[in-house]
């Protein structure tokens, strides 16, 4: 199974006094205050896997890589 996040699908920049989390191009979320002076300190000197990892869950509605696959509902 590959990795969702081994192409890089998010993105970050400031905006403001805020940080903007975009995916494939399309802004996602933006945090502010606190959260967005964690999220610089966090994702400065990061590698680009932590990096993804984190931005996914700082959207907070992405897979984790937890999720269990379905099952087909075939009987023998």
């Amino acid at each position: 199974m590959s990795d969702p996040l081994a192409h890089e699908p998010f993105a970050w920049s400031r905006a403001g006094s805020g940080v903007q989390i975009s995916y494939d191009g399309r802004p996602v979320t933006m945090l502010r205050g606190a959260a967005a002076d964690k999220a610089i300190d966090r994702l400065a000197h990061a590698e680009p896997a932590e990096i993804q990892q984190a931005l996914a869950r700082l959207t907070g509605n992405f897979k984790k890589g937890n999720e269990r696959v379905g099952k087909t509902l075939g009987r023998p």
